[in-house]
């Protein structure tokens, strides 16, 4: 145990390392230049490792085979070709030309390998990155062993995604574009349990909501083989980075070819999903919804222009097969609008009995807004049919600095332990966190969805002590107050008068 304790605390150093050397090209690049650089870097570090991890085993066996492509591609490891190899980028760290051995190296591995193609950054040899800088990161990935036998493997992927994390936190308000804080992601897919079958994202971002579905499956003694993963993305730097961010954690996914438009151009427009999991941008406005009027995915009603809301809860009811179940981040807005159709699409989704559960989450959980959110549970074969679970989560998490807030593996218990005990007809409901309530009596509330019109107020806690008695001790004690005050008051005058100001 102590073995291992020691290990991760290296690990973790070794993630703030690499953030610290990243901070440090900050003034010499752009932001989201220097993102591309350092998880670029990651990445190329993490297949050459597994490259030559593989490379050394087919060495030891003696037959020849360490250069032949099929001994990579059927484990699932990308070909490394010569000049592309860290060893070759090590031996160019301090020279001017490590930019462009970098580069080159890319274009190298995208060549090799069809699936990275366009996928990979070529901005190292840019003249504004300092080179000596680049060179000091290219010696931290050199001297940390990522790929072995004592587990270590894992080491760049946290790195990965502990530095998406930092980026996020300093991106401020951009960071929504590539970034859903892990506990809210930890929290959907808690609650929506994606063991096996096809997992989609039509907005993936950088693939967060993949990362914590394998992270599930493995935590729960599941194979991650046995789920499929299939997300769209339109920034085209966002679908590269959660192209990188995949493989750097061995999934498999198919996220199109290219970067697209989820309404206009559905790269998974046939297929149908067992999950689906998304934080898609709130309130997105002129989104193009008057080109789509009679589209097929607005079975509930057509959704208006002025906000995607529910153009994105349709696109992936549209998305779900008939057992469906799925999770999404949606502004708190979603749960009472009546104004622009909104208020009918609620209605229908509710009256065709898909809504599992909704969550409202507490205030300053996303580095990009401090405004507080919901998760809205779906699900197309409900277990507990006509009734809806309502969570207020709204006084829960635990702020880590002045404007930001965690959800903590405690609350994310809680929640996803009422949806266990709601599916079984087992759970107690709870006074301001919790109920159990059926569709009749949300029509009876026009159909708004806000968990604490149902919640209640929480129970006050019973200290034991006799109500007769608790106010005669507390009327005591006010009235000591007051003498206390009649005599402070005295004191004052007597002093003013002294000094010839009496009242």
């Amino acid at each position: 145990m102590a073995t291992k304790k020691q290990s991760n605390t290296q690990e973790l150093g070794f993630e703030k390392k690499i953030w610290k050397a990243a901070d440090s090209m900050r003034g010499h690049i752009d932001a989201s230049e220097y993102k591309n650089v350092v998880l670029g870097l990651i990445f190329l570090k993490y297949i050459s490792d597994r490259f030559e991890q593989r490379h050394r085993e087919l060495v030891d066996e003696g037959e020849g085979f360490e250069e032949d492509r099929d001994e990579y591609g059927f484990e699932n490891i990308f070909w490394v070709p010569m000049g592309a190899r860290w060893e070759e980028i090590a031996k160019a760290a301090h020279t001017p030309e490590i930019g462009k051995v970098i580069d080159e190296a890319m274009r190298e591995i995208e060549a090799e390998n069809r699936t990275l193609k366009g996928t990979l950054p070529k901005n190292f040899a840019r003249q504004e990155l300092d080179k000596r800088m680049l060179g000091d990161v290219v010696d931290l990935f050199t001297n940390v062993k990522t790929a072995g036998e004592d587990g270590t493997q894992d080491v760049l992927g946290r790195t990965y995604e502990y530095c998406l994390a930092k980026f996020a936190e300093q991106e401020g308000k951009n960071a929504g574009e590539f970034y859903t804080p892990t506990c809210i992601v930890q929290t959907l897919v808690e609650i929506i349990e994606p063991y096996h079958g096809r997992v989609y994202d039509p907005c993936c971002g950088s693939g967060g909501m993949f990362v914590q579905s394998a992270k599930f499956v493995e935590s729960h003694a599941g194979n991650i083989s046995d789920i499929s993963i299939f997300g769209q993305e339109s920034n085209p730097t966002t679908w590269k980075m959660a192209k990188m961010n995949l493989a750097i954690r061995g999934i498999d996914a198919d996220l199109g070819e290219h970067n697209a438009d989820t309404f206009f151009d559905d790269l998974h427009k046939d297929k149908r999903f067992d999950f689906i999991l998304a934080n898609p941008p709130f309130n997105l406005k002129e989104w193009g919804g008057d080109r789509l009027q009679d589209d097929p995915r607005w079975e509930f009603g057509i959704p208006p222009e002025s906000n995607a809301n529910f153009a994105w809860m349709q696109h992936m009811i549209h998305h779900l097969n008939e057992r469906g179940r799925m999770g999404m981040v949606l502004a708190n807005g979603s749960l009472s609008s009546q104004t622009n159709n909104e208020g009918e699409i609620r209605k229908a989704i509710m009256d065709a009995d898909y809504v599992e559960g909704i969550i409202a989450m507490p205030d300053k959980l996303f580095y990009s807004t401090g405004i507080p959110v919901s998760l809205w549970i779906i699900d197309k074969d409900k277990p507990q049919k006509g009734k809806t679970l309502f969570v207020d989560a709204r006084e829960m998490g635990t702020m880590v600095s002045r404007s930001l807030r965690e959800f903590m593996p405690e609350d994310i218990q809680k929640v996803a332990k009422a949806f266990d005990a709601f599916r079984e007809g087992t759970l107690e409901e709870e006074n301001g966190f919790s109920a159990v309530v059926t569709i009749e009596d949300i029509a009876k509330q026009d159909y708004i969805l806000t968990p604490g019109r149902y919640v209640g107020i929480p129970d006050e806690e019973d200290d034991g002590e006799p109500f007769e008695e608790k106010m005669a001790r507390l009327t005591g004690e006010l009235s000591k107050c007051f003498e206390e005050s009649n005599r402070l008051q005295e004191e004052i005058k007597k002093n003013l008068e002294a000094i010839g100001y009496g009242l």
